[in-house]
């Protein structure tokens, strides 16, 4: 039995048509894969501290925000610094914010980083070249070091006016930690605004620490305490809250009550505590710096960077708020914090 012959084109859509059957489904003409998932890194020295979890739990937020993955890891010494660049650039991370364990690191944190193609923020405490003075070609946010101890200084001197305190009876502890330069501008600015107050210079009284944690203000204040007897007042601050705090300490085995003493903290997150205590001590205040707002902030900052390709600006600072036993769950609820 013979077939009619069927039309050349006829013929032709048939094939066509059995060999598109045969193909997968394409993408739609011009659709592009989707674009990788921006990683991120926020590396912090004291991960124990109060205060970088804070900055962590910042830091989450912005991730929650805008949908990239935030690494964090900690870096307490230098070898577990460099280890980290490693791990973010094996991990595809495209930069990190770093509150490096020693400032002296800049400049190898910035070779290994740029040799790994990462962006880098520095916070809380900026690089320094092996000139000695800062990297400012890598972005720094941080506290307004001489503002804040300002505050500081200026808080002291109003509740010594405020409680009636004589100048001849009454000297000031203030526990300093030259090697870092923020710490050394905070408590320069806190002595400085003393002496503009009309506080006595010759009753200012530097004491350095060792460590800056409460053990080692206590052991400075200590010492002080032991040289310059016979006053009836204390007026006490340092570089941080552990600074006054171990100094307030140091007050009370001297013998010294709450209402012979006026401390004033610098941070406001790691005297909670102090704040929680039934009766009130010698720890008058804290100069609230908000450490959420760093970690959201130092984040963002990275995450247009790397997503747009604008740097952030070469140095950011921020200020802070007084906070007291009074007023610390209010404001510390409007943080985040609480």
């Amino acid at each position: 039995m013979t077939f009619p012959r069927l039309p050349r084109l006829f013929l032709t859509l048939i094939v066509a048509f059995l060999a598109g059957c045969s193909k997968q489904p394409s993408s739609p003409a011009g659709a592009a894969a989707a674009p990788a998932k921006i990683k991120l890194g926020y590396l912090v020295k004291q991960p124990e501290e109060p205060w970088f979890q804070y900055e962590w739990k910042g830091a989450d937020a912005a991730a929650a925000k805008y949908g990239f993955e935030l690494i964090k890891i900690a870096v307490p010494d230098g070898e577990k610094t460099l280890a980290a660049i490693d791990s973010l650039a094996a991990n595809g991370a495209q930069g990190f914010v770093i509150c490096t364990p020693d400032v002296r690191l800049g400049p190898a944190i910035v070779a290994k980083a740029r040799a790994a193609g990462l962006k880098v923020v520095t916070v809380d405490d900026r690089f320094l070249g092996a000139d000695g003075n800062f990297l400012t070609e890598v972005p720094y946010l941080g506290l307004s070091a001489t503002k804040i101890g300002r505050m500081s200084g200026v808080t002291l001197a109003a509740e010594m006016q405020r409680r009636g305190w004589a100048a001849a009876d009454t000297a000031a502890c203030i526990v300093t930690f030259e090697e870092l330069a923020t710490c050394r501008e905070r408590t320069d600015g806190i002595i400085a605004a003393l002496q503009e107050s009309g506080f006595p210079a010759d009753r200012i009284f530097k004491t350095p620490q060792r460590t800056t944690d409460i053990p080692g203000g206590l052991d400075a204040a200590n010492a002080l305490l032991a040289q310059k007897s016979g006053f009836k007042h204390w007026l006490v601050a340092g570089m941080n809250d552990s600074a006054t705090l171990g100094a307030v300490r140091a007050t009370e085995g001297q013998g010294y009550t709450a209402t012979n003493v006026i401390g004033v903290g610098i941070g406001g997150m790691d005297c909670l505590d102090e704040f929680r205590k039934p009766a009130p001590t010698g720890f008058h205040c804290s100069i609230l710096a908000s450490a959420p707002q760093e970690g959201y902030r130092t984040t963002e900052m990275l995450y247009f960077w790397v997503k747009d390709g604008t740097p952030p600006p070469p140095d950011t600072r921020t200020e802070g708020q007084p906070v007291t036993r009074e007023n610390f769950e209010r404001v510390l609820k409007a943080e985040g914090v609480l």
